[in-house]
């Protein structure tokens, strides 16, 4: 498709735009049955008062995902689709290369039954899995927190320690360096080896690499990213998963089909 395949498609674009436009004001025009158009309101960064988001210009936010209010987020971090880090009562601090997986919530906490005020504190190369829950709690550099795991007020993770998914870890325990908790409520499994150590340095750099191809994917404009599916699913042909996710369907023309029920011709002797 070249230059005039491109102006049948913006053509196409504008006739659309202009629709919409059109029934907008038909809406408007109806009176009593005008149709209000509702309009989203997330804001992946949200300010709350005099409390504002800071993150990092090389950090990786996800576009569905909700940083509000004093939240800090380090150079190399990631916040993955879903997440949520609410920093209203108090502050949240994330350090570098730490990555906070998809549909996980942190928050903190303003007060409690000991009386103290609690920040969210997870350091350096920090590995959250999947839709983990963390209220007002310390977590060390380089420490690992397993997917659906639930850490609340003043639990504090040290360096090379690992909370395991699902875990329950109740308020103000500590875990200490090199060692595995799990269950309800979580509980010294064993030591980490020095391989599972090492999978928690590689599994932040992994992340982080990672975040870079969402960034760059995210940043595409829809109209660009639109038309390169129309190219791919009349010219292209790549892989079979590849083309897949784009919903592309070769046809197989009948010169070059199989056909079916035939029984083969026998054998020589």
């Amino acid at each position: 498709m070249g230059t005039l395949g491109r102006a049948i498609y913006t053509v196409g674009f504008w006739i659309r735009e202009t629709g919409q436009a059109i029934d907008r004001l038909g809406s408007r025009l109806q009176g009593n049955y005008y149709f209000k158009e509702q309009l989203s309101r997330h804001r992946t960064l949200m300010n709350v008062f005099d409390k504002a988001p800071a993150v990092d210009k090389e950090a990786f936010v996800a576009p569905s995902a909700s940083i509000i209010g004093q939240v800090e987020v380090g150079k190399g971090s990631s916040i993955w689709y879903g997440c949520v880090l609410r920093g209203d009562a108090n502050s949240i601090s994330i350090g570098s290369g730490t990555n906070i997986q998809d549909n996980s919530l942190v928050h903190v906490a303003k007060s409690n039954l000991a009386g103290k005020v609690l920040p969210t504190i997870i350091g350096d190369n920090v590995t959250v899995g999947h839709s983990a829950v963390l209220q007002g709690c310390t977590v060390e550099d380089e420490a690992f927190v397993g997917m659906a795991a639930t850490l609340l007020d003043g639990v504090y993770v040290e360096r090379h320690a690992m909370v395991a998914a699902g875990a329950l870890v109740r308020q103000n325990t500590r875990i200490p360096c090199g060692e595995v908790w799990g269950g309800n409520p979580a509980k010294f499994l064993r030591k980490l080896t020095e391989d599972e150590m090492a999978f928690i340095s590689q599994s932040a750099l992994n992340y982080s690499n990672l975040a870079q191809v969402h960034a760059t994917e995210n940043a595409k404009e829809l109209d660009g990213v639109e038309f390169k599916k129309v190219l791919q699913k009349k010219f292209g042909r790549r892989d079979e998963e590849y083309d897949a996710m784009l919903e592309v369907v070769h046809q197989t023309p009948p010169e070059v089909s199989h056909p079916v029920n035939v029984v083969p011709p026998p054998k020589a002797a």
